[in-house]
């Protein structure tokens, strides 16, 4: 069941000043970050009231709820990205409604987005996640595997591959917190080096923002920072 409607524009308010500052104690400019607002398991007065307060970006992860706001939400300017792990069978849906993929990591997956992605649309945002721990049953390409995927999907039709994303294992200590995403940092910084112009690191939560924005995330997927808790 989703929750009754916590948002309010404070909380969308503190968490931009948030970003802010941890830009600026980076040396970065804080329009370079960018804020993707998760709003799996939200309603839609929720998300409306937060476009009407100036957010533009959205992130779901499972595609018949997103699929369902897109429709009901149609009539606002807004951009979807999808944060969940991709099934096969999900894959037209999303190319078809969706304009970001933050999860792709596997080539069948990335030849089937890039086979349904309709022609009347732009090009398909797309992030390669990357598995940095051993947690069990996290979807994710293994750092070593990455060159080659990377190489895959930016030839292929339909999609323009713009970076990284990853989700870390939570971290006690903001040294802790920082470690992972440096290391995608790093993984996307060898890909440029190896012919790619890649731009986007999808990284850093509610928890751990400041750490990601330290290590150059340029979006920040915050949910429970923005809405609330879900109930």
């Amino acid at each position: 069941m989703l929750t009754a409607p916590q948002f309010s524009p404070e909380r969308l308010k503190s968490v931009l000043a948030r970003m802010d500052s941890a830009a600026r104690r980076a040396g970065r400019d804080p329009a370079s970050v960018r804020l993707l607002a998760v709003s799996k398991q939200q309603p839609i007065e929720a998300i409306a009231a937060a476009a009407a307060a100036g957010q533009r970006e959205f992130g779901e992860n499972y595609v018949k709820e997103g699929i369902a706001k897109i429709e009901s939400l149609r009539d606002l300017p807004l951009t979807w990205h999808f944060i969940g792990q991709l099934q096969g069978n999900k894959t037209r849906e999303v190319a078809e409604r969706f304009q970001w993929v933050h999860t792709v990591d596997r080539e069948r997956i990335a030849a089937r987005l890039a086979a349904q992605r309709p022609h009347y649309a732009g090009p398909l945002e797309v992030l390669l996640q990357v598995k940095l721990d051993a947690e069990p049953g996290k979807g994710g390409v293994e750092p070593e595997a990455l060159p080659r995927l990377a190489g895959i999907v930016g030839g292929l039709p339909r999609l323009h591959l713009r970076g990284l994303m990853c989700i870390p294992e939570p971290a006690a200590d903001e040294a802790g917190q920082r470690r992972p995403f440096r290391q995608l940092r790093q993984l996307l910084e060898d890909l440029n080096s190896r012919g790619h112009a890649l731009d986007t690191l999808s990284m850093g939560m509610s928890a751990d923002l400041e750490a990601a924005v330290a290590e150059g995330a340029t979006i920040v997927r915050v949910g429970t920072a923005v809405f609330g808790s879900r109930g």
